[in-house]
């Protein structure tokens, strides 16, 4: 047990030992990276060893604060507990009045993008002003134990308007407690905010990394792991909860519109394709643009990469090789260009049917 259990990323693990070791922990880090990487679990490690009663810097998960923080491992419960006792249509001053903020420990909180409600959560949750108001008033209270710990989990779904509140908390920090933020991209946050945080970026791990985790951890034969490592992109956390099977119907939806769109077909056809994804409410919609982006960069491996290309999607690479044969260069860049508009607009809470509709007809425009 302790921070031996955390897989990949040794330099950030010695980093925050020492500092936990020398008690120079400061009042403010960021973890960025890709989703999936381990950002949440190393925050959750790192709150737990910031009040093991037993180690300086590490934590054993025996003693007390140790276990009663590690229950926040699995934070659906705690979602759901939260939801339930707001109620399940709460209006917006409900919303902000009970904020909801996930705590198995007096001294540790996570605060998570809000879905608002649990049986139809809003499109894109998002961290919300009555959390950030929370998380400040509580910053200055005298911890029971060693110190206080707030981990903001998809620090890049507040608003930038909202993000003063959090500010100022950042500006005048308590000396005994530290907010860490967590974002899959720095550049999503303000500078402000940025310049007032201990900055660190989680590298995905190598394939025989990923093959070891996995094996250890599913059920999964040899090729299924090679695949699953390859299309979580060296996210742990991500190829665990990855289905194959849904995985590969997903792409190949996405690799289908693309097509048509290429091949300049009716926008009757396109649309009934886009239906299809948008009707997907089990998948963020952030990461469905994730697909079109590992598509377009598999185009560019196979047209203009090297003669062994890394392929994002390996198990549909005979599709991605006769469709690189009809998109050109120009195409692909503005195609590129075309979903940075999209996911641009996804902090203004667009409707999913829509900005799939938009980038089709911009991708069909030849």
């Amino acid at each position: 047990m302790g921070f031996s259990e955390f897989i990949g990323n040794g330099r950030i693990v010695a980093a925050l030992r020492s500092m936990l070791a020398g008690s120079r922990v400061p009042h403010a880090l960021l973890f960025s990276g890709p989703r999936g990487i381990g950002k949440y679990t190393l925050a959750r490690m790192f709150a737990q060893a910031a009040n093991c009663e037993r180690l300086p810097d590490d934590f054993c998960g025996e003693c007390a604060p140790c276990q009663r923080i590690g229950l926040l491992a699995d934070t659906l419960p705690l979602v759901e507990q939260g939801l339930t006792e707001r109620g399940e249509s709460p209006d917006a001053a409900t919303v902000e009045r009970v904020p909801l903020i996930l705590q198995s420990h007096p001294d540790v909180w996570a605060v998570v993008p809000d879905p608002v409600r649990l049986r139809n959560p809003v499109a894109r949750p998002m961290i919300r002003m009555g959390q950030l108001r929370a998380v400040q008033r509580a910053a200055y209270f005298r911890p029971s134990g060693r110190r206080r710990v707030f981990i903001v989990d998809g620090a890049e779904t507040m608003r930038w308007s909202d993000a003063d509140v959090f500010l100022k908390v950042l500006e005048e920090p308590p000396e005994s407690a530290t907010l860490v933020l967590l974002a899959p991209n720095p550049n999503l946050l303000l500078p402000t905010i940025l310049s007032r945080c201990m900055q660190f970026f989680f590298a995905p791990l190598a394939l025989g990394e990923m093959d070891h985790f996995l094996k250890e951890r599913t059920k999964l034969k040899a090729p299924e792991r090679k695949l699953a490592a390859q299309l979580a992109g060296g996210c742990p956390g991500a190829a665990l909860q990855m289905d194959l099977a849904e995985s590969e119907r997903l792409r190949r939806e996405v690799l289908r519109l693309i097509e048509l769109a290429v091949e300049g077909k009716s926008f009757g056809q396109v649309f009934s394709q886009t239906t299809q994804l948008a009707k997907n409410e089990r998948e963020r919609f952030e990461n469905i643009l994730e697909l079109f982006y590992s598509v377009f960069h598999d185009l560019l491996e196979l047209s203009h990469g090297p003669q062994e290309p890394a392929l994002r999607n390996p198990d549909l690479k005979r599709e991605l090789e006769a469709l690189s044969q009809r998109a050109s260069l120009e195409w692909v860049q503005k195609a590129v260009g075309e979903l940075d508009l999209l996911h641009g607009r996804l902090r203004r809470n667009i409707n999913r049917q829509l900005g799939l509709d938009a980038l089709a007809v911009a991708l069909g425009s030849r």
